[in-house]
């Protein structure tokens, strides 16, 4: 009966050791699940900053080409053109010195899906110089497949369904380099009403003469 006794109290103290147990790898999982969990967040914080600077950096490149290209710095004298190219040159070299890689994960869908949508605004871009105006309007429309407030122009439905299917991030993306290449072409059409119009007041000023 005591030995009886004695088995029964060494079988509960097992039973309830191995209890012990179980919680106690409970509680680490729990704990290592918490710590991951903080740890998404930090990453997913790590690449919303990267992509931020990804985009900052496209800006300055953009920006500093902008000034290059500028009527003002065509209107200014020679010495002082030829000293703020070679900063906006420096400037340049700086920021292409710069490297910044934010992957995007996709699945052989999206990567399809991205490969039409470059494709087109790759054959568009191509032609920019052939037509400009022409080019510029299927860059609106491809802009407007890429916004969700309603568009003042017609939407492109195959590139919308295009994008669609693309990984947000890579949408992120075409909507800003549509949005460059939009900004490029004003950009060009604008200089060239200014270069027009300057040859047309030589023209009057010869006429004149």
């Amino acid at each position: 009966m005591a030995q009886a006794k004695i088995h029964h109290a060494k079988m509960t103290e097992a039973a309830q050791g191995k209890f012990s147990r179980s919680m106690s790898m409970a509680d680490r999982s729990g704990q290592l699940l918490q710590s991951l969990d903080q740890l998404e967040i930090r990453v997913e914080a790590l690449r919303e900053a990267a992509t931020s600077m990804e985009q900052e950096r496209e800006c300055l490149l953009d920006l500093i080409q902008s000034i290059k290209n500028s009527e003002e710095m065509r209107s200014i004298c020679d010495g002082e053109r030829e000293e703020l190219s070679l900063t906006a040159n420096r400037l340049l070299g700086r920021t292409l010195t710069v490297e910044i890689s934010v992957e995007t994960i996709r699945n052989s869908t999206q990567e399809d899906a991205l490969h039409k949508a470059t494709s087109l605004i790759d054959e568009i871009a191509a032609k920019l110089l052939d037509d400009m105006d022409g080019a510029r309007k299927r860059l609106m429309a491809l802009h407007a497949a890429c916004v969700t407030e309603a568009p003042p122009v017609p939407i492109d439905t195959k590139f919308q369904t295009i994008v669609i299917t693309c990984a947000l991030e890579d949408q992120k993306k075409i909507k800003r380099r549509l949005e460059t290449l939009i900004r490029n072409v004003d950009n060009a059409e604008k200089n060239i009403k200014i270069m027009d119009h300057r040859k047309m007041d030589d023209l009057n000023s010869a006429n004149g003469k």
